[in-house]
Order: structure tokens, then sequence, then C-alpha cells
């Protein structure tokens, strides 16, 4: 049995704090995992600058709220799953994913939780467990499944090089350079083509 599992933003959406980051007109929130390498360091820089500036959950929903789905990415994500068990894996939120998961057809997601005070502030996040996507990914395969994985970013490494097969999507030329040994695509076309052959 063969389950594939796909990073979220940069290869299905856009990057959310990138996004956000254009619309308030702040730019260090731009940074990203493909940038910094330590998740935790990253959200606690993103919370010191939203603190800083006032802004909340609600100010970044409305602008999630107008993000869509990269080009192809539904059409994709539908034909793979007609041919295997697919879930994306992703250090995003639950309160952020919502609704770009409906633009995508209702896919599983396995994600973490935002701490939010009543003000809408938000005050912490609870990771769904430590190194989330090579955990999760080990789990599956102590179930007896194969994992196939994709993503873009530092934090997907884990999960692409401990898995049966393991690609590298619109990721970096750094990371592409530091990883020689994974295919890399641009295309989704060409992703699919990879899977499939790896099923």
């Amino acid at each position: 049995m063969n389950v594939v599992c796909l990073d979220m933003e940069g290869v299905l959406v856009p990057e959310i704090w990138i996004a956000f980051a254009n619309e308030v007109g702040i730019p260090e929130l731009k940074r990203t995992t493909r940038d910094e390498p330590d998740y935790d360091k990253l959200m606690q820089y993103r919370l010191n600058i939203l603190k800083e500036h006032n802004l909340g959950l609600k100010e970044i929903q409305a602008v999630i709220e107008k993000i869509d789905v990269m080009d192809g990415a539904k059409e994709f994500l539908d034909e793979l799953r007609s041919l295997t068990q697919v879930i994306i894996l992703s250090d995003t939120f639950e309160q952020f994913a919502a609704p770009l998961m409906k633009k995508l057809g209702m896919p599983t997601i396995f994600c973490n939780t935002l701490e939010v005070a009543e003000n809408g502030e938000i005050t912490g996040y609870k990771m769904r467990c430590e190194k989330s996507k090579l955990t999760t990914v080990k789990a599956l395969q102590s179930c007896g499944f194969d994992t196939i994985a994709a993503g873009d970013s530092f934090n997907d490494l884990g999960m692409i090089l401990n898995s049966k097969a393991g690609f590298l999507f619109k990721s970096t030329d750094k990371i592409k350079a530091d990883y020689p040994q994974l295919q890399a695509f641009e295309e989704y076309d060409d992703l699919l083509a990879a899977i499939k052959a790896a099923l």
C-alpha cells in the first residue's frame, strides 16, 4: 500500500505568509521555511512582528480568503487521488488551511494549530508532534505503508529522504544544489509522472 505525502505551501498553494506580507506591506514577514530551517525560530520571529504591528488571526484569514490555489494544483491532486491515497503534511495551521482545503476538494491534511487570545492575537502555536512530517512518514511506514513524498522546503527534506521515493517540487536553487540526488520538478505533469512510476 502506497500513500503520497505532499507539502502544501509552495507546492499546491502560494506561501500564505508571503501573500500576507505583500498585503500589509511588511517585507520581514516574507521569511519562510525555504529561508529558515528552524521552524520554532521562524514562528517566534513572525509572532513578534505581528504583535509589534497589532495584527492578528482575523487579518491573516482575510488575506487567505483571497488566495487561490496554484494553477493546475486541483487537477493534479484530483488525478493523484484517483490513483492512490494522499495526505497533505503541512507545518501550517488549521485556522489557515481550512478555506484552501475547500478550494482543493477537501483532501486530508495533517497540520498544526494556533493559540489565539479572545481579542484575536496569536499568542502561540501547538505543533502536532515534533518533526511532524518525518514523524508522520515513519508512523505510516510502521503501519505497513510505503510513502512517496514531495515538497519544496527545508522542513520537507526529512519526509522526502526517508520515503520509498521523494521529489523536490518548485524548490530553491540552494536546496536543489545541496541535494543533487533528488529529482526536482517544476511542472505538475512531470511530478505526477514520477509519482506514477514510483507507485
